[in-house]
């Protein structure tokens, strides 16, 4: 065996059937919910810290764990987060965006104001790595942190805590607000907290296309 190998530690798979399995964690992600109404409730570093834990562990190109997550609670630094979002936005909403891209966006209710970037209480900054801190190179950066923030968001909904994939267009301004380094490249921002008691969510975020849309089996 080469020394770069060592066997599996099956341990790490649970000992379930492979159905139920599957059918228990589908049932429990059908509940997941992007939300835009967060509650002020804390919620412990320790949670944010577990969450974060469980991204790290996502699979990617060459073991080169191309991610940065910046976890951000201080209310003063989500502010000017906050500030600096909807300035993007507002530019978005008024001149970037194609009048389809508007139309496809109505029936979420959204537009330039995001009120939750102050109340949630934690906003995680995903950063993608153009390099590794050492200049080196990484492989498939994208698909990585991609499967990373999944794996985030999975684990942010095991925790009871609610989540949004906030995506304000261009990015560049995290770097510059959270004084990252010139290899990190602004990824995604997701609010995490607790939803807040009064909590709605677009109807058409409820419809998901029926399995036998989206899955041809050979």
């Amino acid at each position: 065996m080469s020394e770069t190998q060592t066997p599996l530690d099956r341990s790490g798979y649970p000992d379930v059937d492979p159905v139920a399995g599957a059918r228990v964690f589908a049932d429990t992600m059908a509940g997941r919910r992007s939300v835009r109404h967060f509650s002020d409730e804390p919620v412990p570093r320790e949670a944010i810290e577990q969450i974060i834990r469980a991204a790290t562990l996502a699979p990617n190109g060459a073991n080169k764990q191309p991610w940065r997550f910046v976890a951000v609670s201080e209310p003063a630094l989500k502010r000017k987060i906050r500030v600096a979002v909807e300035n993007e936005e507002r530019a978005f909403y008024e001149h970037r965006a194609s009048d389809r891209w508007l139309d496809d966006l109505a029936p979420l209710g959204t537009d330039a104001s995001k009120p939750y970037l102050d109340v949630a209480p934690w906003l995680i900054a995903v950063f993608k790595l153009a390099k590794g801190d050492d200049g080196s190179q990484v492989y498939y950066a994208n698909e990585s942190v991609g499967i990373a923030v999944g794996l985030l968001l999975a684990a942010a909904h095991h925790a009871g805590l609610a989540t949004l994939t906030h995506t304000p267009s261009p990015m560049g301004f995290l770097a510059d607000v959270l004084e990252r380094p010139k290899n990190e490249r602004a990824f995604l921002l997701i609010p995490v907290g607790y939803p807040a008691s009064d909590a709605r969510v677009p109807v058409k975020a409820l419809a998901r296309r029926d399995l036998s849309e989206v899955l041809d089996v050979r």
